[in-house]
């Protein structure tokens, strides 16, 4: 399977990068008020973007772009670490010129070449577009997946218990968000003067489109929630060459996977309240006491197909009378997924939580949570609709509410109801051609995940607290750690991508941070085939080289000057005006740096227990990794042309060796 976009040659993205703001004001009651967020429908109406602020608006300034001057700057010292010299040559070649000199209308996504933006709008289009132009499978290609830590009360991590807790505390998230409660995300650099009461009840009487100012100057930002409202009632169709996002928020039941069955039953009234935790509690437990044995062909695995061939056998199962299931399951608030199995390690967890094995995940609903046997809980989302920034809000919250402030406990009882009637279980009329086209599904899937392996390691030696008392950035380390690990296995350095999300800005999806560097090439190479040649002071000084210029490309990612997504929008540009395309993207060595063997995206959170993705190419790895206080995590995933096992340790090797050079400890061979 090809895997397909990772920046903008091809290859795909990861944006995992994110926190949680403050607790959100939950609770059932009052109707159901829709504070629309969609990019399609404020495009010419503000130049800020929407986002809940206490039942007013807060505001984000529109993206910037990169300057011109400064982007052959940019590029050139990512080509220098790809293999060959060609990608030097090229970064510095004429090629470049225009590009580096480009202005105005040429360089700039306008109103009139990508409507309905504005001027003052960072252009949503090419990022969605990217996402759902793609035809291979969403399953591996795109879905990453988010595990939730235990309940830290044992006996809540019952199935059911933690199943309807969940469910319930979701739906408060749904409610609080349509209301117009929930907090704004913000990134606090000094949380002692902008995340207090004070500020937020002076910053509610500023005006929305000044609101961002005044939290600047408390070094508070705001991050873009524009996405926030495709968490729920929505879903990815498949349609021939490009897919569509479908909502529809006056939805009001949930979709419930066992044993590959679809359930549903509503979880908010006709008032937009939300259903009885008991009554919900009763509708599960009736699920998971079906004792009906698995569909000889499950529906789900057409989820799992190339984008074209499911979008064709999706028309012929609506038009077979399956019309009205397809809707119910389209429209629900999301997709909750009971799996029959304990989980055994976290290798089983990731291989479960990222594709599982096809009968039991619709992996076109924005997300799935899925809550096994022995009350596992994880998030695998569709990622064309939004980022991880959204995601791990919502997981965030979700596990603060369901722990802290749970609807149910392991002794309630559920509601005397009839569920027979109130749950409905979808039944699919399927002739020869969709079952056929079922079967060939279960084969393709059964075929490309037996060719995944994930493996994983847990480094204790240290973490973030004792790197930061180095003045080292946490991440830099991790990400020379890859560095090294790589050369170490494979004698080379070679493309690496790190996500970094530009949420700070209107519309802000994702840029690129390249970790590969000249520094990190130097100090590499002197941990790897010429330790003895330097002492640990010098190699204190290459990494803190290392990690002065990782923060530099982290805070101008951020900033929205990095230059992977603007070649991008150019390249989108000139394929929408049918101009020829510059030399610089025809270029072999242009494609070599974006073949991205080394896709890496970190998340770090007191509710995640661990995430994970497949890689973007087949020859590449997976990285996903934590840098908690004391220790470091990375799970990482590879098709056969890779050893993830042999890779994690030339990690584990890394991190003693750089552990070692802090330390003033020679460096072992």
């Amino acid at each position: 399977m090809v895997r397909p976009w990772a920046g903008p040659a091809g290859g795909r993205g990861r944006s995992w990068a994110g926190q949680a703001a403050g607790p959100f004001v939950g609770g059932a009651g009052g109707p159901e008020v829709a504070r629309r967020t969609d990019a399609s429908r404020t495009h010419g109406a503000d130049p800020v973007t929407w986002g809940p602020r206490g039942g007013g608006l807060v505001s984000v300034p529109s993206n910037p772009h990169p300057l011109p001057s400064r982007r052959p700057g940019r590029w050139w010292p990512a080509c220098c670490c790809a293999p060959g010299s060609g990608a030097l040559q090229l970064a510095r070649g004429p090629c470049v010129g225009p590009l580096a000199r480009a202005r105005g209308p040429a360089s700039t996504c306008s109103a009139a070449s990508c409507p309905p933006c504005t001027t003052r709008t960072a252009c949503p289009g090419p990022w969605f577009d990217m996402y759902l132009c793609a035809r291979d499978s969403i399953v591996l290609n795109f879905n990453p997946f988010m595990a939730f830590n235990p309940d830290p009360k044992s006996e809540y991590n019952d199935q059911l218990t933690r199943a309807t807790n969940m469910t319930v505390s979701a739906i408060r998230f749904l409610k609080t968000l349509r209301a117009g409660l929930l907090e704004p995300e913000v990134f606090h650099l000094n949380p002692a003067k902008s995340d207090t009461d004070t500020f937020k009840r002076l910053i509610r009487f500023v005006p929305s489109s000044l609101s961002w100012y005044g939290a600047y100057l408390v070094n508070a930002y705001p991050l873009d929630m524009s996405q926030y409202f495709r968490l729920f009632n929505s879903t990815r169709l498949p349609k021939p060459i490009q897919d569509e996002l479908f909502t529809n928020e006056k939805a009001r039941h949930l979709l419930v996977l066992r044993k590959g069955h679809f359930y549903v039953f509503d979880v908010l009234d006709q008032d937009g309240n939300i259903v009885g935790a008991s009554e919900i509690q009763a509708h599960l437990k009736y699920i998971l006491s079906d004792s009906s044995p698995a569909p000889e062909f499950p529906l789900a695995y057409l989820t799992t197909e190339n984008r074209d061939v499911w979008a064709e056998l999706r028309r012929k199962l609506a038009s077979g009378g399956n019309e009205e299931a397809l809707r119910k399951v389209d429209s629900a608030v999301f997709c909750l997924c009971l799996d029959d199995f304990p989980i055994k390690d976290l290798i089983h967890l990731s291989h479960n939580m990222l594709h599982g094995d096809g009968t039991n995940r619709w992996f076109d609903k924005s997300f799935n949570l899925i809550i096994a046997k022995d009350g596992t809980a994880a998030i695998n989302f569709e990622h064309a609709w939004g980022d991880g920034v959204a995601v791990l809000r919502f997981l965030n919250e979700v596990f603060k509410d369901s722990t802290q402030a749970p609807a149910v406990t392991p002794q309630s009882q559920p509601a005397r109801t009839d569920s027979s009637v109130a749950v409905q279980k979808l039944n699919f009329k399927l002739n020869d051609a969709l079952k056929t086209g079922i079967s060939t599904a279960k084969e393709k899937f059964d075929a490309t995940v037996k060719t995944l392996t994930v493996d994983l390691i847990q480094f204790q030696r240290g973490g973030k607290e004792f790197l930061k008392k180095q003045k080292l950035s946490p991440d830099s380390v991790a990400q020379l750690a890859f560095q090294m690990a790589f050369l170490r296995q494979y004698g080379q350095t070679v493309a690496t991508y790190e996500s970094c999300s530009t949420a700070a800005f209107k519309h802000g999806r994702t840029e690129t941070i390249r970790p590969a560097s000249i520094f990190t090439k130097r100090c590499s190479q002197a941990f790897v085939r010429e330790p003895s040649k330097y002492s640990a002071g010098e190699l204190q000084q290459m990494m803190t080289k290392c990690s002065t210029y990782h923060g530099q490309l982290t805070k101008e990612a951020a900033m929205g000057q990095g230059f992977d997504r603007h070649l991008f929008a150019l390249r989108y540009l000139a394929a929408a005006k049918g101009i020829a395309l510059p030399e610089l993207y025809l270029d072999p060595a242009y494609g070599q740096i974006n073949h991205n063997i080394l896709s890496t995206s970190t998340l770090n959170s007191p509710a995640v227990n661990i995430g994970g993705f497949a890689p973007v190419v087949p020859d590449g790895f997976g990285i996903g990794y934590a840098i908690h206080d004391n220790w470091i995590g990375c799970n990482v995933s590879s098709y056969p042309g890779r050893n993830v096992r042999e890779f994690l340790q030339c990690v584990e090797k890394a991190l003693e060796d750089i552990f070692d050079a802090i330390e003033g400890k020679c460096i072992k061979t």
